[in-house]
């Protein structure tokens, strides 16, 4: 049987497609609230931008500075300073001062320069075995010792006698402080035995006799003090004191009062030395005692003066910077029994003319920044202005007075 064929491929057998159901979209309660809230935000937000505004405009300010035009003054006077008055007399050219003392010890050990040989010391024990009487041997009696050194008795000997024991004769003794005849340290021997140079040749010369125990000493150079060196001390003692009793005083000043030193007198109390001239010691302690004086003043009394004088010389018109106030000043006389000092002043200030600072405000209110800069530079009194709005930037002045700040005096 022949094959049908068909131009067109016959449909495929029809399946019934399975369809998801549909499933209708509800709004929940939370995409409600979020799109009411949007709602609101977008009515809040010109709100904020419009109270921000306002605001802003609230707090706006302006400061301007204002520099005006200057002269410097200069003048010259006299001022005394009294301890004897309470308070300031501006009138009469007197303010009150105040007398300080202090008193000031020093003390400093120094080295005697002075050298001297010194004669070597020492003790002999003399025996009498030649007689049971008593003798008195003169001062300066002479005993050599064995290795030839002579010394000499320092003072008169009493010679004991010798005692007879059993039929013979017991040997006294003595001991006698003797110096060497000449100085130097050949002296200082050792324990020797000693003869008497006056007994040489005669029995006499082995019954009395020496001997010492211990070494002869002392003998050689020693140091000295000298005249030279006690004055040294006090001169050098006295010209520090003079700077240590200064500084002393001055930081017992309080710091309101003005400390001069050319306003100063300091006085030796007293000066010693326990070492005298002449004393064999190598080394000294040197004292001085002073007292230091000054009459002072508080350094506000000064600038007041100086504010009140060169105001009483200016027109009434006319302020003082007193940031440039500057004062000279020079004791002529000062007399510390009476306690008067007379100062020479020379002072100079810069003045600057008054302006009435309402006023001004009144008339700038509402005018540009531009207007206002142009204003006050035009004015006589003026040389220079600088306008600033803060903290936000402003076309014209405020119209409420209080918030334009004026700065004035500006001097560089």
């Amino acid at each position: 049987m022949a094959k049908k064929i068909f131009d067109i491929l016959p449909p495929a057998p029809f399946k019934e497609e399975k369809r998801l159901p549909l499933v209708k979209k509800v709004k929940t309660p939370e995409s409600f609230e979020k799109k009411k809230g949007r709602k609101v935000w977008l009515g809040v937000i010109p709100l904020i931008l419009i109270l921000a505004v306002g605001f802003c405009f609230k707090i706006s300010k302006v400061e301007i500075k204002i520099w005006p035009e200057t002269d410097t003054v200069t003048f010259k006077t006299k001022l005394t300073v009294d301890k004897t008055i309470e308070n300031p007399d501006f009138k009469n050219k007197i303010i009150p001062g105040e007398i300080f003392e202090a008193e000031k010890t020093v003390s400093e050990e120094f080295l005697a320069s002075g050298r001297v040989l010194k004669k070597a010391e020492g003790i002999i024990r003399l025996y009498n075995a030649f007689t049971t009487e008593s003798e008195t041997w003169k001062e300066g009696t002479r005993f050599v010792s064995s290795d030839g050194k002579l010394f000499l008795s320092k003072d008169k000997i009493p010679v004991p006698g010798a005692e007879i024991k059993n039929g013979k004769i017991v040997p006294s003794y003595i001991d006698v402080p003797v110096i060497a005849a000449e100085p130097g340290p050949d002296y200082n021997i050792s324990p020797s035995h000693f003869s008497i140079v006056a007994f040489r040749g005669t029995p006499r010369y082995t019954k009395f006799y020496g001997e010492s125990f211990q070494p002869m000493t002392g003998g050689g150079q020693v140091p000295q003090v000298k005249k030279e060196d006690l004055e040294n001390a006090e001169k050098i003692l006295t010209e520090r004191i003079k700077a240590e009793s200064e500084e002393n005083l001055k930081s017992k000043i309080p710091a309101e009062f003005v400390f001069l030193k050319d306003v100063l007198e300091t006085t030796i109390l007293e000066k010693f030395s326990l070492a005298k001239e002449g004393v064999e010691m190598e080394k000294f302690y040197f004292q001085v005692k002073a007292k230091s004086t000054t009459l002072s003043f508080k350094s506000k009394d000064l600038d007041n003066f100086a504010k009140e004088f060169i105001l009483s010389q200016i027109s009434e018109d006319k302020s003082i910077f007193q940031e440039s106030l500057k004062i000279d000043y020079f004791p002529e006389t000062i007399n510390f029994a009476l306690g008067k000092l007379s100062l020479s002043l020379n002072f100079s200030d810069q003045i600057y003319p008054e302006i009435d600072l309402i006023s001004l405000k009144k008339g700038l209110v509402g005018k540009s920044l531009a207007e206002t800069k142009i204003f006050l530079e035009n004015q006589p009194k003026i040389i220079r202005a600088e306008i600033r709005p803060f903290p936000f930037p402003l076309k014209s002045i405020p119209n409420d007075i209080d918030k334009i700040e004026i700065k004035y005096p500006i001097i560089d």
